[in-house]
């Protein structure tokens, strides 16, 4: 049971998401006289802390260590020295949920977007054709964060009728089971109350490409211009990136939001339960294979397969899981040993198999 003086000493950081399993993870730093604050932005070195006596600026590279994936990020919970120039993070509270992807480096790190999340909020452009690989690699990364996905579908006043609007809203609900798919128009309002009682109480963070509206999204549901909007090209819908920090803004009515730089590159960071979740129809049918380890590729008595001859699933959708899978796999072998050396034994199988049925059609020719 906390004290009223602890509760008191606490209230202010209620709004940004603190609670008592936060307070607890914390009594050891408060034991050391250290201040309890989320981070709410991150800048070279440097980062933004939302304390019970304000926003305080510290330096991070106390707790910095060489694991790119275990840097202090926004919405982080920080314990910050009370004083001192400069002021140091001492160390962050161990994270809830992360959303991580790979970067393009060849040594293929992970890079944190946001940390203690509750909804990963994928903004989709209705002003550009719809890329369904996107949404389902952007889905794989959020289920695989531990946040419950939602799909926005921005710039809905631009799809010139309703009937148009719903066919494209099915089209994306197909892609993302389990998942809420919104139609919003933050010009009109349209969708934002919705969407707003989603988001409240808890920590969201806004994602998607350049251009899609996620700027303006987060500025109607602040209810206030804060962060800065350029316009799309017309020629493609597109836009330059207007976010360049991840920032966390504190919701009016309730929660707080986390806007992030449009996304060029959405690479997956071993996301494997993302993927089979994004795809659970798939897996759910492999179930039902011959092989429990078939590839959904030739084998005899494959579920999946029988699943895309009679239509029930698309084969646009099975070679996106397809293609995600390798991809994952591929990064996890890159950085993984063990899981490395599993893929090289399945590379060699495979060729194997391959040069034993190459000799069987030699054979047979003969």
């Amino acid at each position: 049971m906390k004290s009223t003086s602890e509760s008191s000493a606490f209230s202010a950081l209620v709004p940004y998401g603190w609670d008592d399993a936060w307070a607890d993870a914390f009594a050891p730093y408060q034991a050391e006289g250290l201040l309890a604050g989320r981070v709410v932005r991150v800048d070279r070195g440097q980062c933004d802390v939302v304390t019970a006596d304000g926003v305080l600026r510290a330096d991070t590279s106390f707790v910095t260590p060489h694991d790119p994936l275990r840097v202090v990020c926004t919405g982080d919970w920080a314990a910050v020295e009370p004083g001192g120039s400069p002021r140091y993070v001492r160390a962050y509270l161990p994270r809830r949920t992360a959303f991580v992807r790979s970067t393009s480096s060849k040594r293929s790190e992970g890079q944190i977007l946001a940390a203690n999340v509750d909804h990963a909020v994928i903004a989709v452009s209705l002003a550009a054709e719809l890329d369904l690989g996107r949404v389902e690699r952007f889905l794989a990364l959020a289920w695989e964060s531990g946040a419950q996905p939602i799909v926005v579908l921005t710039k809905a006043d631009l799809v010139p009728d309703a009937v148009t609007l719903s066919y494209l809203a099915q089209d994306v609900q197909q892609t993302a089971p389990g998942v809420q798919v919104l139609p919003v128009s933050s010009q009109r309002g349209e969708g934002l109350d919705v969407l707003t009682a989603l988001l409240g109480g808890g920590t969201a963070v806004l994602l998607g490409q350049s251009g899609t509206g996620k700027s303006t999204l987060a500025n109607a549901l602040l209810g206030e211009d804060v962060m800065t909007v350029r316009e799309t090209r017309d020629v493609d819908g597109k836009g330059r990136h207007t976010t360049t920090t991840r920032n966390l803004l504190a919701l009016p009515g309730g929660g707080v939001l986390i806007d992030t730089p449009g996304l060029r590159g959405v690479g997956l960071w071993d996301a494997g339960t993302g993927v089979g979740q994004v795809f659970s129809e798939i897996e759910d049918l492999a179930t039902n294979c011959r092989f429990h380890d078939c590839s959904h590729v030739a084998e005899p008595g494959c579920a999946v397969l029988a699943a895309v001859a009679s239509g029930e699933l698309s084969e646009r959708r099975l070679e996106s899981y397809r293609k995600l899978l390798r991809e994952n796999q591929w990064i996890v072998a890159k950085t993984d040993a063990r899981a490395r050396a599993e893929l090289r034994r399945e590379w060699k199988r495979k060729g194997a198999e391959g040069r034993a049925a190459m000799e069987m059609k030699r054979g047979r020719r003969r």
